[in-house]
Protein backbone atom coordinates (compact mmCIF):
# COMPACT_ATOMS: atom_id res chain seq x y z
CA UNK A 1 0.00 0.00 0.00
CA UNK A 2 2.58 2.71 0.84
CA UNK A 3 4.16 1.88 -2.66
CA UNK A 4 1.10 2.44 -4.47
CA UNK A 5 0.96 6.02 -2.45
CA UNK A 6 4.83 7.23 -3.13
CA UNK A 7 3.73 5.89 -7.16
CA UNK A 8 1.03 8.31 -7.09
CA UNK A 9 2.60 10.83 -5.54
CA UNK A 10 5.75 10.69 -7.50
CA UNK A 11 3.21 10.50 -10.88
CA UNK A 12 1.51 13.67 -9.43
CA UNK A 13 4.66 15.53 -9.43
CA UNK A 14 5.69 14.19 -13.15
CA UNK A 15 2.83 16.16 -14.30
CA UNK A 16 3.11 17.26 -18.16
CA UNK A 17 1.80 18.79 -20.70
CA UNK A 18 -0.88 21.60 -20.96
CA UNK A 19 -1.75 21.39 -17.08
CA UNK A 20 1.82 21.85 -16.20
CA UNK A 21 1.95 24.62 -18.50
CA UNK A 22 -0.87 26.59 -17.45
CA UNK A 23 1.59 28.96 -15.15
CA UNK A 24 3.76 29.65 -18.34
CA UNK A 25 0.43 30.45 -20.10
CA UNK A 26 -1.15 32.57 -17.58
CA UNK A 27 2.46 34.48 -17.25
CA UNK A 28 2.72 35.49 -21.25
CA UNK A 29 -0.99 36.59 -21.11
CA UNK A 30 -0.21 38.97 -17.90
CA UNK A 31 2.92 40.20 -19.92
CA UNK A 32 0.98 40.61 -23.25
CA UNK A 33 -1.77 42.80 -21.44
CA UNK A 34 1.04 45.06 -19.34
CA UNK A 35 3.15 45.47 -22.80
CA UNK A 36 -0.34 46.37 -24.28
CA UNK A 37 -0.95 48.90 -21.51
CA UNK A 38 3.00 50.17 -21.45
CA UNK A 39 2.31 50.94 -25.38
CA UNK A 40 -1.19 52.82 -24.78
CA UNK A 41 0.83 55.10 -22.31
CA UNK A 42 3.81 55.77 -24.71
CA UNK A 43 1.20 56.68 -27.13
CA UNK A 44 -0.56 58.86 -25.09
CA UNK A 45 2.68 60.68 -23.36
CA UNK A 46 2.21 59.45 -20.19
CA UNK A 47 5.22 57.48 -19.49
CA UNK A 48 9.24 58.16 -20.69
CA UNK A 49 11.13 56.51 -23.35
CA UNK A 50 12.91 55.08 -20.82
CA UNK A 51 10.44 53.73 -19.18
CA UNK A 52 8.44 52.55 -21.93
CA UNK A 53 12.19 50.61 -23.22
CA UNK A 54 13.40 49.13 -20.01
CA UNK A 55 9.34 47.82 -19.79
CA UNK A 56 9.64 45.73 -22.78
CA UNK A 57 12.94 44.68 -22.50
CA UNK A 58 11.63 43.18 -19.24
CA UNK A 59 8.33 41.77 -20.09
CA UNK A 60 10.09 40.14 -23.38
CA UNK A 61 12.68 38.40 -21.46
CA UNK A 62 9.00 37.72 -18.76
CA UNK A 63 7.58 36.26 -22.50
CA UNK A 64 10.64 34.21 -23.58
CA UNK A 65 10.77 32.42 -20.16
CA UNK A 66 7.13 31.41 -20.66
CA UNK A 67 7.85 30.13 -23.73
CA UNK A 68 11.12 28.13 -23.02
CA UNK A 69 9.53 26.96 -19.72
CA UNK A 70 6.34 24.99 -21.66
CA UNK A 71 6.77 21.22 -21.53
CA UNK A 72 4.66 21.35 -25.18
CA UNK A 73 5.78 24.18 -27.19
CA UNK A 74 4.68 22.81 -30.00
CA UNK A 75 1.12 23.56 -28.85
CA UNK A 76 -1.40 25.87 -30.06
CA UNK A 77 -0.34 27.92 -26.96
CA UNK A 78 3.45 27.92 -27.42
CA UNK A 79 2.38 29.07 -31.53
CA UNK A 80 0.58 32.21 -29.20
CA UNK A 81 3.04 33.13 -26.94
CA UNK A 82 5.92 32.56 -29.97
CA UNK A 83 3.75 34.92 -31.84
CA UNK A 84 3.76 37.21 -29.37
CA UNK A 85 7.67 37.81 -28.92
CA UNK A 86 7.58 38.04 -33.10
CA UNK A 87 5.64 41.73 -32.23
CA UNK A 88 7.31 44.65 -32.10
CA UNK A 89 7.87 46.40 -29.04
CA UNK A 90 5.51 48.89 -30.04
CA UNK A 91 2.71 46.73 -31.01
CA UNK A 92 -0.24 47.89 -31.31
CA UNK A 93 -2.10 47.71 -28.09
CA UNK A 94 -5.09 46.27 -29.86
CA UNK A 95 -2.55 43.57 -31.28
CA UNK A 96 -1.12 42.53 -27.87
CA UNK A 97 -4.35 42.73 -26.01
CA UNK A 98 -6.08 40.39 -28.58
CA UNK A 99 -2.82 38.02 -28.27
CA UNK A 100 -3.81 38.01 -24.33
CA UNK A 101 -7.22 37.46 -25.01
CA UNK A 102 -6.13 34.53 -27.12
CA UNK A 103 -3.86 33.51 -23.77
CA UNK A 104 -6.96 33.85 -21.39
CA UNK A 105 -9.27 31.52 -23.75
CA UNK A 106 -7.20 28.98 -23.72
CA UNK A 107 -6.12 29.28 -20.13
CA UNK A 108 -9.56 29.07 -18.86
CA UNK A 109 -10.32 25.99 -20.90
CA UNK A 110 -7.46 24.36 -19.52
CA UNK A 111 -8.49 25.33 -15.89
CA UNK A 112 -12.29 23.81 -16.95
CA UNK A 113 -10.94 21.22 -18.29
Amino acid sequence: MRWLILFALMLAACSKGPEADLQYIKQARSAAAEWALVNEQAQQGTVTGTYAASMHKWLRDEVHTSLTSLTEPDSPYGDEIAALLQQPDDAAPQALRARSDNLKKIEDSLESA
